[in-house]
């Protein structure tokens, strides 16, 4: 599995966490980093075991949990622009006179309707969550959809995938007597998805790619390596500095 994969499947604990256990190592669902089980870390001349040093490398990298949540597309958290910034704002432990004077939205008693319609968001949410849970152990013809990748920048109906249809593109478009070459750049923004995922199985989580080393990589799989690489950033599966100079998967 991927790390959007261990992401979509953890618990709402793991998720707030950060990170899940795995029998020799902790993960990070944000980005992917593994920490060992059984090394002593060092972070700023401080010993840390694993788990502990795993809490400190999403503080490090990624703020915080929430910092994270907060900052995915609106599709997949489900909130509007509006709810997002009163919520950065409640997190940062702001009161409610506060929050009025910053964003100069109503009255204080504005941002308190504000807070009692997330609450209500929050119950909604949580009734929803049970009875898709309860419906897992009776749906027996539910298909298994493929979940979108976290740094998706638009979530639509491209992303109505099943892992039938997934396998049925990629042998469509990748055959095995192509040997991993691509036959043709699919005409289907579905289609397209699908095959740009498997395109990123060839470039390491870890690395920074210069120009020509992903125009390297992309010509082995397409010959027009630069349609595959715009689309490689459109799609949110890559990114760049804005000189175009080094590249890397987003995660």
């Amino acid at each position: 599995m991927n790390v959007s994969d261990y992401f979509w499947n953890a618990s709402i604990e793991e998720l707030k966490k950060g990170y899940i256990q795995k029998s020799d190592s902790y993960m990070c669902l944000l980005c992917g980093e593994k920490i060992e089980k059984g090394i002593i870390y060092t972070h700023e001349d401080v010993l840390y075991e694993a788990e502990r040093y795993m809490r400190i490398h999403i503080e490090v990298t990624h703020l915080s949990v929430f910092e994270y949540l907060i900052g995915l597309d609106k599709k997949l958290t489900g909130i509007t622009d509006h709810q997002n910034h009163l919520l950065r704002l409640f997190y940062q432990g702001k009161s409610d006179k506060e929050v009025q004077e910053e964003t100069g939205v109503g009255s204080t008693s504005t941002i308190r309707h504000h807070r009692f319609a997330l609450k209500e968001k929050e119950r909604q949410a949580k009734t929803f969550l049970t009875m898709m849970e309860l419906l897992k152990e009776k749906d027996q013809y539910a298909p298994a959809f493929i979940a979108p990748h976290k740094t998706a920048r638009m979530v639509d109906d491209r992303y109505n995938i099943t892992a039938e249809e997934q396998e049925e593109i990629i042998q469509k478009f990748f055959p095995e007597e192509l040997n991993g070459s691509l036959r043709s750049f699919p005409p289907k923004e579905k289609q397209r998805l699908v095959i740009l995922r498997e395109v990123t199985k060839k470039l390491e989580n870890e690395r920074t790619y210069d120009e020509k080393e992903l125009n390297h990589i992309l010509k082995d799989i397409y010959e027009d390596y630069a349609l595959i690489r715009r689309y490689l950033i459109e799609y949110g599966l890559i990114d760049r500095k804005v000189d175009g100079s080094r590249y890397w998967l987003k995660k």
